[in-house]
C-alpha cells in the first residue's frame, strides 16, 4: 500500500485528482472530502502492484486500482499520475488518468466512464466512454461520448445523446451544459441546464421538442426556442418558443414575432369529466 499526500482538490469530477496530488495543504472543496484542513494521507492499492517510472516521471497502479481519501474513492483498471519537478524542490502532478471501468465515488455522488483525464493546470476533467454517467441524490446525467467538468467555472458539459433525468422528467439533447452552485450545506447542486440541438423533453403527461432549451431547476421552467412542438395526449401545439413548467405541467406556447406565423395546434377535448388541458397558446 502506498500513501501520498494531497495538495489540490475540487468537485466530484476532479476529486480523484485531489487524491493523488503531492505535497502542500489541501484547498477548500466544493465537495466535502473529509476535513479539507487535515493532512489525511491517500491510500493507493492495486492487485497487480504500483510502479514508479522515474525516467518518464509517472506513477502507475494496475489491476483493480483504487485511490481513497476519506469518503472519496477512485477506481479503475489502471491509474496514472504524471508529475514534474519544481525549481524550489518537490514535485507537482500536472496530468492524471484512469483507464478501464472508471468509477469515482463520494457521499451522494458517483461518476462512471471508460476513461478519465484530468488536466491539473487547466482544472478540466474529461470522462469518456460509450456511457458516461453522473449520479447525484436527485439527478442523473448521461452521454455516449464524453462528460467534461470545468472546475473554476463549476460547469459540466455532456456530449452525444446527452440526458438529464430527475424522477419522471427527462431532457434529451445532443449537447447538455449543467451549471453548479453550493447549497446551504456547502455541496454542489445543479441550478441550470442548457440544451443544444434536437432537444426532447418528456414528463408523465407531456412531451416537447425544440432546437434549444434553458432549464431553471429551481422554478422548474424550461424555456424552449426554435421549431417548438408540444404534445399532451392527442393534443399538439406548434410555435417558435415556449415556457414549459415541469412542476405544474402548465405550458405556454408563443408565436413567431415578425415572421407572420402564429401558434398552430390540433386540440381534442378531454372526455374525462372535470379534466382540462393546461397547454396554452399565446400570440
Amino acid at each position: 500500500m502506498t500513501r501520498i499526500q494531497p495538495r489540490l482538490g475540487g468537485w466530484l469530477f476532479v476529486a480523484w485528482a485531489a487524491l493523488l496530488i503531492c505535497t502542500g495543504p489541501v484547498a477548500a472543496q466544493s465537495l466535502n472530502l473529509a476535513n479539507p484542513d487535515s493532512a489525511m494521507p491517500i491510500e493507493v492499492t492495486a492487485d497487480d502492484g504500483i510502479e514508479w517510472q522515474q525516467d518518464k516521471q509517472v506513477f502507475l497502479a494496475r489491476g483493480n486500482a483504487k485511490a481513497t481519501r476519506g469518503d472519496v474513492a477512485v477506481n479503475g483498471d489502471l491509474l496514472r499520475a504524471f508529475y514534474r519537478k519544481k525549481t524550489e524542490g518537490g514535485t507537482d502532478i500536472y496530468r492524471l488518468e484512469a483507464v478501464g471501468s472508471v468509477r469515482i465515488v463520494s457521499t451522494g455522488e458517483t461518476a462512471f466512464g471508460e476513461t478519465a483525464v484530468y488536466d491539473v493546470d487547466k482544472g478540466v476533467m474529461v470522462l469518456s466512454g460509450k456511457e458516461v454517467k453522473l449520479v447525484t441524490a436527485e439527478d442523473t446525467i448521461t452521454a455516449d461520448q464524453q462528460l467534461e467538468y470545468y472546475d473554476t467555472k463549476q460547469m459540466a458539459v455532456a456530449r452525444g445523446h446527452a440526458v438529464a433525468q430527475r424522477a419522471d422528467r427527462k431532457i434529451r439533447t445532443d449537447v447538455l451544459v449543467a451549471y453548479f452552485e453550493k447549497d446551504a450545506a456547502g455541496k454542489s447542486r445543479v441550478y441550470r441546464i442548457d440544451a443544444f440541438d434536437n432537444v426532447h423533453i418528456t414528463t408523465a403527461e407531456e412531451q416537447a421538442w425544440a432546437d434549444r432549451g434553458v432549464y431553471n431547476v429551481d422554478s422548474g421552467i424550461v424555456t424552449l426556442s426554435g421549431n417548438v412542438k408540444l404534445v399532451r395526449g392527442e393534443n399538439t401545439l406548434v410555435g417558435c418558443s415556449a415556457d414549459v413548467n415541469l412542476k405544474t405541467g402548465i405550458s405556454k406556447l408563443k408565436s413567431c414575432e415578425g415572421q407572420g406565423r402564429g401558434v398552430r395546434g390540433l386540440l381534442k377535448p378531454d372526455e374525462t369529466p372535470g379534466v382540462k388541458n393546461r397547454s396554452q397558446g399565446t400570440k
